[in-house]
């Protein structure tokens, strides 16, 4: 990939996502969310692909993956209202349809057009096929975790702005009480990540957040989550009750030993 062709595929996704500007505040707020969450991604994956020993060609072809990665979100709002897959349509598949459908890619050879094609389809998957082959799981790798360093940002900036501000698509819906379900506080103390299918107050849904850390495949992206302090005021958000405070003790000491293990 030139860096032509990377302009190019850029010039298309602001045309792109343009088709999809509403007269409606609401229906604006939730699509430029998505439009600046995309950018972030971008800059992400560059910033962890250059601190992780990719080549030129491969940063091109990530910060491409990151440009493309979402785009069936777009699509998806304008007809379901929501940022929901469970309620809606998986974006992932959507967005890979799109590419194909529109033929974005053509002046790419085969090979990196699969790789993109398939690192935007499975970027949301809750884990990574074992099927794929070790190149795209790379890229996977990559996508997987500079979108979710920028979802933090999202949420985060969502819990901290006052409601008449929020785009409520952000939301999952869920009732703002101080409980915090037992499933996703286990899966916190035992290391794993937790599901969407457990969550059932706002609380959980910032563990499973949280749980996300587990499955950060590069220290630059846990060093990127920490210098932009996100993951203590995601905690901060919690209540802080002897349960919570031990499974938040797991949690630090895992990224603690993460980030002093000699690993990229």
């Amino acid at each position: 990939m030139t860096e032509k062709d990377l302009q190019f595929f850029k010039a298309w996704f602001s045309d792109f996502t343009k088709s999809f500007y509403s007269s409606n505040e609401e229906d604006q707020k939730n699509i430029m969310l998505k439009i600046e969450h995309t950018h972030n991604v971008c800059k992400n994956i560059v910033e962890i692909a250059q601190g992780s020993s990719f080549s030129e060609n491969q940063i091109r072809v990530a910060e491409a993956i990151a440009l493309f990665h979402d785009m069936g979100r777009f699509p998806q709002y304008t007809k379901y209202k929501t940022f929901r897959d469970a309620v809606s349509v998986n974006h992932g598949l959507l967005g890979s349809k799109i590419l194909i459908k529109e033929n974005v890619l053509f002046p790419l050879p085969p090979y990196e057009q699969q790789l993109i094609i398939q690192a935007v389809k499975f970027h949301n998957a809750f884990a990574i096929p074992p099927v794929l082959n070790d190149e795209t799981v790379l890229f996977l790798r990559l996508i997987r975790d500079a979108d979710k360093v920028d979802i933090f940002r999202v949420f985060i900036e969502y819990y901290e702005s006052p409601k008449q501000d929020r785009a409520s698509a952000t939301a999952f819906g869920m009732p703002d009480t101080p409980e915090c379900s037992a499933v996703m506080l286990s899966c916190i103390l035992n290391k794993k990540v937790a599901s969407y299918s457990h969550i059932r107050t706002e609380n959980d849904f910032k563990l499973m957040k949280l749980s996300w850390l587990y499955d950060m495949h590069y220290k630059k992206s846990v060093r990127l989550m920490q210098k932009k302090n996100y993951i203590d005021r995601i905690i901060d958000k919690l209540p802080q009750t002897d349960e919570v405070l031990s499974a938040m003790a797991i949690l630090k000491e895992y990224l603690s030993e993460r980030l002093n293990a000699k690993d990229s």
